[in-house]
């Protein structure tokens, strides 16, 4: 029954969502907010409105984080009240968004998200997929969120309820300011906010369907988090499998730095990847082009990210000066998985592109430019 009322007061059939929506212009934390991160479900168009009418940067997840964390709705210049209103609609972020990676150093002033049931005290029920949690938990991974972020709900007068704190989770978000058509709720929350991705609770399913986590995870990694996977366990055998990966993905500063080296002179370096078997007999091979790479970034570094996400190419071809390197696959199968894989992939501050090269040789072909390489 609360589903369907949500499900119903999605689609606008209860009344008071343009009133509730409304209401927020008159929190003082909408009026000091200058980022404003709002969900993009049905009931919470009128949010957007107001936060594009306020000339507030607007901020909405992508569709289950599927093609990264946030689109920026930007309007067209000149926009009138009308064009502004489909802005806010799933029509307008669709026509006038563009993407923030994670590079985009977003620093978010207001979070608004919807709800299937809330309590007074702040304890919040989603729709059970969970986004709206790990959306956050990604924002905090990200530095865009603060412990002092206020969070709004938006929701009817019959979806706030007693909430036992039993059906409450470690990962699950609270909130602030409890928006419905005839109230305006501080909730004064005492139950601490996410404090990042709990990487324990993330599976590879979850992992395979938002590539953005993959780029988070490994960031994490880096700085020496404990990125362990629900489905890994940690034992000794484990351990030291990674201890041994990691040696062989980080070498010492030799090759890297010949690598560098070759790449400032505008020279192509390519790289046989000894984790990989060597393509046996005739058959096509097919190259993933990786663009964007910052001009700081290693060989070495992005073999390591490869490893990581298990999208080890047969071959490597680092063109540093070019920003850019191509990767060999085995099939073209192989390729797409890979091109899924690191979809999202963030190095040194830049997304990367990453996607199947337009032009593909046969297995010789690249057999004979590898050696000329060489």
């Amino acid at each position: 029954m609360l589903r369907q009322g949500f499900w119903l007061y999605r689609s606008s059939k209860l009344p008071g969502s343009h009133q509730a929506c409304c209401s927020i212009k008159e929190l003082d934390a909408f009026s000091r907010a200058s980022v404003i991160k709002v969900d993009p479900d049905k009931p919470l168009e009128g949010v957007r409105l107001a936060a594009l009418q306020a000339r507030k940067t607007l901020l909405v997840p992508t569709p289950r984080l599927r093609s990264g964390l946030f689109n920026r709705i930007v309007p067209p210049a000149g926009a009138t009240k009308e064009i502004l209103r489909i802005c806010s609609t799933s029509r307008g972020i669709k026509e006038y968004s563009v993407p923030v990676g994670l590079d985009g150093k977003v620093r978010v002033d207001l979070v608004v998200v919807g709800s299937v049931a809330v309590s007074e005290k702040g304890w919040r029920i989603g729709k059970g997929e969970g986004y709206a949690d790990m959306e956050y938990a990604m924002m905090v991974s990200m530095g865009a969120v603060k412990e002092e972020t206020p969070v709004v709900t938006i929701v009817h007068d019959c979806q706030v309820l007693d909430i036992s704190e039993e059906l409450l989770d470690d990962h699950d978000l609270t909130v602030d300011y409890i928006l419905t058509p005839t109230r305006t709720i501080k909730t004064n929350c005492k139950r601490p906010k996410p404090q990042g991705i709990l990487w324990h609770k993330v599976s590879y399913e979850m992992l395979a369907k938002i590539p953005i986590l993959k780029s988070l995870r490994y960031k994490e990694k880096q700085t020496g988090k404990d990125v362990t996977l629900q489905d890994e366990h940690p034992d000794l055998a484990n351990a030291n499998e990674s201890t041994a990966l990691n040696e062989k993905a980080m070498p010492g500063n030799t090759r890297p730095q010949a690598a560098m080296g070759s790449a400032q002179l505008g020279q192509q370096y390519v790289e046989s990847d000894s984790l990989s078997p060597r393509l046996e007999g005739s058959g096509t091979i097919t190259t993933v082009y990786v663009g964007n790479i910052p001009p700081n970034v290693r060989v070495s570094e992005l073999k390591y990210a490869l490893r990581e996400f298990h999208a080890t190419p047969l071959k490597v071809n680092w063109q540093g000066a070019q920003h850019r390197a191509f990767l060999d696959y085995k099939d073209k199968a192989a390729a797409e998985s890979a091109v899924s894989s690191l979809k999202g992939l963030s190095l040194g501050g830049n997304t990367l592109r990453v996607e199947l090269a337009k032009n593909q040789r046969n297995k010789g072909q690249v057999e004979i430019n590898s050696q000329k390489l060489i």
